[in-house]
C-alpha cells in the first residue's frame, strides 16, 4: 500500500490507467512537461510523450471539444480544466454536446471521457479560483459528476471515471490536495462502483452529509460534537449524479435529524436536492427539519475566504437547532 496525498494519487492514477490502457490521452493547459499547475499530471509526459500528454492553447472550449473527438473515435480522453472557475468557456461543450451524444444518436456514439477540474476555496483564491460548479453539471442528464475527498477514492473514483462509457466531471478539491496523506491500493483494478457513497462514522444522535472538501470540516464537527457526548453518522456522498438515495434514507430515517453541509452556494445547492427528497419520502421519520450548511448568494470573496465556508462553528450551531427543534 502506497502512502500518497490526493493529488500524488491522481498522478499515479493518470499513470496506471495509461500503462493498462493505450487509448487513455491527457490533455489540457500545461500538462506536459510542467505537470499541471498542480503537479497533478507529473512525470506523465516522460513517460509517455507528447502524442498522448498533450499541451493545448488556453481554450477551455478547445479543450473539451477535442476530447469530445477523440471520444468519439475510439479514445479515452482526460482532459484537464486549470481550474474549475474556468470551465465555463467550454460548458456548451460539455453540457450540449458530451451529455447528449449517446441520446441524440440513438446509442450509436458516447463519450468515455474524463474532465478533471480543481474546485473549491479555502486558498484565498477568491472569486475566478475558488468557485464550486457542480449544482451546473448535476442537472445536466448525460453526465456523471463525483466529487471525491480523499486519496483511497480518488483513486477508486477516478478509475471508475475513466474506465467508463459517459462523460464524467470529476472534481478535486484543491485545498484537500496535500492536506492528508493515506494509503492507497496496489492493485490497479481498485475501482469504487458509480453512485455510491460511503459512512465516515456512526453515530446515534444526527446525520451529517457532505462531498468534497467541505467533508474535512464535517469530519472536524463530528470529532468535536463526540467531546460533547453526541455522536453523528457522517455520509460522503462522493457521487454527486447519481447520488447514494439508498444510504441517505435509510441512515436518516434511522436516526431522525440531518445537517447536510456543502461550500457551493445556498440556492438550487446540490444539498437542497438531497434535503427535498428526504422531505418527500421519509418525512414521517424526521424528528426535526432537514438544515443546510452551505456558502452564500455572493461570489467568492478574497478578504473574507474562510468565513464564506461553512466552517465547524457554523456546522456545530446547525446541529445544535435540529438536535433542540
Amino acid at each position: 500500500m502506497a502512502v500518497q496525498t490526493f493529488v500524488q494519487t491522481v498522478a499515479r492514477t493518470l499513470m496506471q490507467e495509461m500503462r493498462r490502457d493505450d487509448r487513455v490521452v491527457v490533455l489540457g493547459q500545461d500538462v506536459g512537461k510542467r505537470g499541471g499547475v498542480f503537479l497533478a499530471t507529473e512525470g506523465l509526459f516522460d513517460a509517455f510523450g507528447p502524442d498522448r500528454v498533450i499541451d493545448t492553447p488556453l481554450s477551455e472550449a478547445a479543450i473539451i471539444g477535442a476530447a469530445i473527438g477523440m471520444a468519439v473515435h475510439g479514445l479515452r480522453p482526460v482532459a484537464e480544466v486549470q481550474f474549475s472557475d474556468y470551465v465555463f468557456p467550454g460548458f456548451d461543450q460539455l453540457v450540449s454536446q458530451a451529455a447528449k451524444l449517446r441520446y441524440r444518436s440513438g446509442g450509436s456514439f458516447h463519450a468515455p471521457m474524463v474532465v478533471r477540474m480543481p474546485a473549491g476555496g479555502g486558498v484565498k483564491g477568491g472569486h475566478h479560483h475558488s468557485q464550486n460548479p457542480e449544482t451546473h453539471f448535476v442537472h445536466t442528464p448525460g453526465l456523471q459528476v463525483v466529487y471525491p475527498s480523499t486519496p483511497r477514492d480518488a483513486q477508486g473514483t477516478l478509475r471508475t471515471a475513466m474506465r467508463g462509457e459517459d462523460p464524467v466531471v470529476f472534481l478535486e478539491p484543491k485545498r484537500l490536495y496535500r492536506a492528508v496523506k493515506e494509503e492507497v491500493s496496489d492493485d490497479p483494478d481498485a475501482t469504487l462502483p458509480v453512485g455510491k457513497g460511503v459512512l465516515r462514522r456512526e453515530g446515534d444522535d444526527v446525520v451529517l452529509i457532505s462531498y468534497g472538501a467541505s467533508m474535512a470540516e464535517t469530519v472536524q464537527a463530528a470529532a468535536a460534537l463526540a467531546q460533547q457526548g453526541i455522536e453523528a453518522d457522517v455520509i460522503d456522498l462522493r457521487w454527486l449524479l447519481p447520488w447514494d438515495e439508498e444510504l441517505v434514507l435509510e441512515r436518516v430515517a434511522r436516526v431522525g435529524r440531518v445537517v447536510l453541509v456543502s461550500e457551493a452556494p445556498r440556492t438550487a445547492n446540490l444539498v437542497s436536492e438531497v434535503a427535498a427528497t428526504i422531505a418527500e419520502e421519509i418525512l414521517d421519520m424526521l424528528e426535526a427539519p432537514p438544515v443546510r450548511v452551505t456558502g452564500f448568494d455572493t461570489p467568492y470573496p478574497y478578504a473574507q475566504d474562510r468565513a464564506y465556508l461553512p466552517g465547524v462553528n457554523r456546522i456545530l450551531y446547525a446541529v445544535q437547532q435540529v438536535l433542540e427543534y
